[in-house]
């Protein structure tokens, strides 16, 4: 099964495999650039254009596989935890859902594609089950259903962006060693509009904050320096090609800003809640990879930070460009994620 992440920059697209002792392989990955206004706060306004962005992506990505899983944002996705008796069969569990999910769901329920799982025992009363409910209104899973449709997939799993990218992180962590049970881990994802911030302990969410910046703002300070086009200045943002003094006049500045952003939602986090530190930052997105931006979110918050690569620990097939990779794996994060869900059915 593929995972395809649709952002509002790119369509992106990893396929991953297991090896015969069991380690997880990268078989293929491809990112496709969109262009700005096709995708606005995750509904699709150019369906056809961006049909055939995600037909260019499988192309590009040589994959033969048609299954697939996609997310939607976090923003089109009502989720609620709620307690129900335990032993109830799953007849009855479904009943149970839907009489609860139609206090939490301000649409009717025939407008709405809803899911559940059972998290697990309830903390608070003995014997009752935790279950999560997930719904979106039935147009938005439609729509990106759709896109895979009209570019010859089989949508199998419409999952939720954040819930796939902190499948993938969490793998990550339990990596690390430094790394144990308990650690807080501040996860950002900075995007082309927005920087999405979840702070995960032990597969739980502590807090979660969006803040409206991102990398378009750095494309559109080098199209003001530099007199680019918005095309222009996104591709050379990409390769490097740019002045030679656009590291002291436009990176730097606005690094200084995003370290700035990060420090003040780390604030936020630490003000609204009990916690005053987190054991690491981790960055992903296109934007990540920025020369400097690590060692200048340690300095300015005093946190380790480290850049997110996905594909850490896994094998690379041989058709993966892996110097390409390096550049753009945390862009990847999301999708690596929902590829990993073919592992957990």
């Amino acid at each position: 099964m593929l995972g395809l992440d649709i952002s509002s920059s790119s369509v992106k697209l990893v396929e991953l495999g297991q090896s015969k002792s069991g380690a997880l392989v990268l078989e293929n990955c491809a990112i496709v650039p969109l262009e700005r206004g096709w995708i606005t706060d995750g509904s699709i306004e150019k369906f056809d254009e961006v049909a055939d962005a995600v037909r260019r992506l499988v192309k590009k990505s040589g994959t033969k596989t048609k299954n697939v899983a996609m997310a939607l944002p976090p923003s089109a996705v009502i989720t609620k935890k709620i307690v129900l008796p335990g032993g109830l069969s799953d007849q009855e569990l479904e009943m149970q859902v839907e009489t609860e999910a139609n206090q939490y769901i301000p649409f009717p329920l025939d407008e709405v594609s809803l899911d559940f799982c059972i998290v697990g025992p309830s903390s608070s009363s003995a014997g009752d089950v935790e279950v999560l409910i997930a719904a979106s209104r039935r147009e938005k899973v439609q729509d990106i259903q759709g896109l895979a449709e009209a570019a010859g997939l089989k949508p199998v799993i419409v999952d939720v962006e954040s819930y796939a990218s902190r499948l993938a992180t969490s793998r990550l962590i339990s990596n690390m060693p430094n790394l144990g049970v308990g650690s807080i881990v501040a996860l950002f994802e900075v995007g082309a509009l927005t920087t999405s911030m979840q702070v995960i302990r032990n597969d739980e969410v502590l807090y979660d904050r969006d803040q409206a910046f991102g990398g378009a703002q750095l494309t559109q300070m080098i199209v003001r320096q530099y007199g680019f086009s918005v095309e222009e200045a996104e591709s050379k943002k990409r390769s490097g090609e740019l002045p030679e003094d656009y590291e002291a006049i436009v990176l730097q500045p606005f690094i200084e800003t995003l370290v700035q952003e990060i420090g003040r939602a780390l604030q936020f986090f630490f003000t609204s809640t009990t916690h005053n530190k987190v054991d690491m930052v981790m960055l992903a997105g296109g934007s990540a990879a920025l020369a400097g931006l690590t060692s200048a979110v340690t300095q300015q918050t005093t946190f380790a930070c480290v850049i997110v690569n996905p594909f850490e620990g896994m094998e690379i097939a041989d058709s993966v460009r892996s110097k390409k990779l390096n550049r753009e794996a945390p862009s990847y994060l999301t999708s690596c994620g929902l590829a990993l869900r073919r592992f957990l059915q």
